[in-house]
């Protein structure tokens, strides 16, 4: 099998090309995480959050995304004080091959655009709403503090900063009737435009989430801007 070098980037191109690799995910506190790690290896969650001007948690579904790319991983860091070990986050690879990382994003997006097509839109939308439920439902499970008076309101705050954590930049608008949490960025991007079925998935991912937050009602309705409408908004 034939090795490929490894780019030596300068940090000016390091930096950019780092800066495209997070735009493809949406969001521009990866970003600084990433960039973060690479200089202070082992800095936990709460000097991310410092660093970065968030909560932890929001920090930590970060990280939990680059560790699943392969970007980022963590040691354990045994503290004075009594509890479990923070975590101390690193990079997996400081001269990493950036370019290579954004080839393999596009060609995902091809590939999920190709299964698409051959879906077809009725089975496409059930599957991205399938998904998006089930990735949402989790999300709410792990946040839930088991508190039994969780509200459709309390919650929709806090999917709010779920899904900004995953590269929506999303906010809550409440009316008298109901709430709303409204995403400014769609971390699917041009894809989304294409194939306006993957806005199923915000519609799953937030019925999900309520579900797993322990909110009384799941129902939801959706608009976005990939179907023609003036905002992409979740409506409970």
């Amino acid at each position: 099998m034939t090795s490929h070098p490894e780019i030596d980037l300068d940090p000016a191109l390091f930096t950019a090309t780092v800066t495209s690799l997070a735009h493809s995910f949406g969001d521009n506190t990866r970003r600084k995480i990433y960039l973060y790690l690479r200089e202070n290896p082992g800095a936990t969650a709460a000097e991310l959050a410092r660093h970065c001007g968030v909560h932890a948690n929001v920090v930590r579904h970060h990280v939990e995304r680059l560790t699943e790319c392969g970007y980022v991983t963590y040691d354990n860091v045994h503290k004075s004080t009594v509890g479990r070990p923070a975590k101390g986050y690193r990079v997996v690879d400081s001269n990493v091959a950036m370019e290579g990382s954004i080839r393999r994003d596009a060609l995902l997006v091809a590939l999920l655009e190709m299964a698409l097509e051959r879906l077809g839109p009725k089975a496409a939308e059930a599957m991205a709403h399938d998904v998006g439920t089930e990735y949402g439902r989790g999300l709410g499970v792990t946040a839930n503090s088991h508190d039994s008076t969780v509200t459709v309101k309390s919650a929709m705050s806090s999917i709010a900063g779920l899904l900004t954590a995953h590269g929506f930049a999303a906010r809550v608008e409440e009316s008298a009737t109901s709430q709303s949490v409204v995403s400014d960025n769609c971390p699917f991007g041009t894809a989304a435009q294409h194939h306006p079925v993957l806005c199923a998935v915000d519609r799953g991912l937030i019925s999900g989430m309520l579900e797993g937050l322990g909110a009384k009602s799941t129902k939801v309705t959706l608009t976005s801007r990939a179907r023609g409408d003036d905002t992409c908004r979740v409506t409970a």
